[in-house]
């Protein structure tokens, strides 16, 4: 049985339960969503074939710094870097390296700054120079699963209506969603209640509430959805070598229906990005 506890009242740790979080505590979530978004907002005018994604890390790094906040996936449970980086057939937690990034490669960059003990999570998708046809359909796809999840985001629909809005689309156009990763509850804490999974049927899981705060970040292969683990214990990819990509939000269920925290300043949704 679903429960929920006002944040308030909630201990500091993942107990199961759902936490309804108050006003002030989502303008916290503003705030540390805001300036997630505009690191990434960087990351687009940075990113070319023969710059690194290692750069890419380095760059995330100082950026948080300057702006006071600490990057969460740092030495997070063993994680040594300061994003997730992944690249082509790399479903996601992929490692930044020095190789130089190659015209036409997709990525997809992972970033969490803590911001006076709040979380803004987010990811995009970026490209390389030149992308070949069927990857730009991903990227595309992609992020339009994660806009019909978010559009299923209301108080007395169910988690599942998420999952069941993303497959429907995905598979609607020959792709397959991903179930070894799901979004989660976020907030004061990086991995919370609920788990919300990119696949489903509309009447599953917990009733959304206002309050509710949790990530939405499908990831969608162009073959088949089955992953595998590399021997870092982190980087997760295809089975079949198919190329995947990965889109996140922070979202808040309002009374009405819900808040999008980790919008982009610059108003950017898919690329090509328009940098100045």
């Amino acid at each position: 049985m679903t429960t929920y506890l006002d944040a308030i009242d909630a201990p500091q740790r993942n107990t199961g339960q759902i936490k309804l979080y108050s006003k002030a505590d989502f303008d916290g979530m503003r705030a540390a969503s805001q300036l997630t978004a505009r690191c990434l907002d960087e990351v687009a005018k940075m990113v070319q074939p023969g710059l690194s994604t290692m750069e890419i890390d380095e760059f995330v790094y100082q950026f948080g710094k300057d702006n006071g906040a600490v990057p969460a996936t740092l030495n997070y449970r063993g994680y040594p870097f300061s994003s997730c980086i992944s690249l082509n057939h790399v479903v996601c937690h992929g490692f930044p390296s020095a190789k130089a990034l190659r015209d036409g490669d997709i990525l997809n960059v992972d970033i969490t700054f803590i911001v006076d003990g709040w979380h803004g999570d987010s990811s995009r998708m970026y490209i390389a120079g030149q992308p070949k046809r069927a990857a730009e359909r991903l990227v595309g796809l992609t992020y339009d699963c994660l806009m019909a999840g978010i559009a299923a985001v209301k108080p007395g629909n169910r988690i599942g209506a998420i999952g069941a809005a993303i497959q429907e689309l995905a598979e609607r156009e020959r792709c397959s969603v991903v179930r070894d990763f799901c979004g989660h509850g976020l907030g004061r804490l990086f991995h919370d209640a609920p788990n919300i999974l990119h696949y489903g049927r509309p009447n599953e899981g917990a009733e959304m509430r206002p309050g509710m705060i949790f990530t939405i970040e499908p990831m969608i292969n162009l073959g088949k959805h089955h992953v595998k683990i590399l021997r870092d214990g982190w980087t997760a990819v295809t089975r079949d070598r198919s190329l995947s990509a990965q889109y996140e939000h922070s979202v808040g269920v309002t009374e009405d229906g819900c808040e999008i925290f980790t919008t982009s300043p610059a108003g950017h949704t898919k690329p090509p990005y328009l940098t100045s």
